[in-house]
């Protein structure tokens, strides 16, 4: 296994921040194999906000669900209904940015970990972003709305001229394996962010990103839809095949190897934080402790 690189003198690192952005009420059996059936669970939608240590750079994960769930396509909001997902946002990804005095166009880069509608948010405010996304999720949206009247996604989602895609078979880019992962790409080119590539076990294009969170050796983990519950982490449950709804998952098979990534992750390399998107027992935890660990607080480094 490729070892995470040691900090370099006067290592960059980055401030870490969480943003809330919707909640969803969804069906619990979907999701992981040992939950009752019919039984249900009520997931926070996590967005987060690095701030380089050495620049001015502001970098967004992901931005959560949006406000006005209308506006997704057709077939998406028919989706929605048909897997009874209740969504409710109290604060969207601005909202959360201005609660700490930042504004969308302060953002300099937004990484979409993947383009399902509790992930990408709301993106027409962050007007001086570039927006990262994985290479596997463009025909999503080329082939998508209204060229396909029952896609999901929308081919209006990005901005053409401020979209980078970013495309692990590209020996150009210089991914290289990073810990457990095959694939990572040293975005800044300080070593201090790695966007990984998740592969397509969740959705085609997924990824997720580490960064240093001190410039002494502590991690962040950033693993979007990677699980969508710690039980699937830590081997107390397995991915659900719902007879109704499916697999949360396009291929489970790959899906439970990142998985198993993730964990030789956090088994070898204990100054690693671990986040999921969904990640109720660290929300509930900030929640006891006063959401210290969300914007403007900072999320403490291990």
């Amino acid at each position: 296994m490729a070892s995470l690189p040691e900090p370099a003198k006067d290592q960059p690192y980055w401030n870490l921040s969480a943003l809330e952005s919707g909640f969803i009420d969804l069906p619990h059996d979907y999701l992981i194999d040992t939950a009752p059936p019919g039984s249900r669970k009520t997931v926070p939608c996590l967005s987060f906000l690095l701030r380089h240590s050495k620049s001015s750079v502001n970098f967004v994960f992901d931005l959560g669900t949006r406000k006005d769930l209308s506006s997704f396509t057709p077939h998406y909001l028919e989706r929605i209904a048909e897997m009874t997902f209740v969504v409710s946002v109290p604060n969207d990804a601005a909202d959360s940015l201005a609660k700490g005095g930042l504004k969308p166009t302060d953002i300099d880069q937004v990484c979409l970990s993947h383009l399902h509608f509790d992930h990408i948010g709301d993106p027409t405010p962050y007007t001086a972003a570039t927006f990262l996304v994985g290479a596997g999720s463009r025909p999503l949206l080329e082939n998508g709305y209204p060229h396909d009247p029952t896609s999901l996604f929308d081919s209006r989602l990005l901005p053409p001229g401020r979209t980078r895609w970013l495309d692990p078979d590209a020996a150009s880019e210089g991914w290289a394996p990073l810990g457990p992962f095959a694939r990572a790409l040293d975005l800044l080119g300080d070593g201090s962010l790695f966007v990984v590539d998740a592969g397509p076990g969740h959705v085609a294009g997924h990824v997720n990103a580490l960064a240093r969170t001190s410039a002494d050796g502590g991690w962040a983990f950033l693993a979007g839809d990677s699980a969508h519950d710690w039980a699937l982490l830590r081997g107390e449950a397995g991915v659900a095949r719902h007879g109704a709804f499916g697999c949360a998952h396009r291929d489970k098979e790959r899906a439970e190897a990142h998985m198993a990534d993730i964990r030789r992750l956090v088994e070898g390399y204990p100054r690693v934080r671990v986040l999921l998107a969904h990640d109720v027992p660290w929300y509930e935890e900030q929640a006891r402790s006063g959401k210290k660990g969300f914007w403007p607080g900072v999320v403490e480094s291990l």
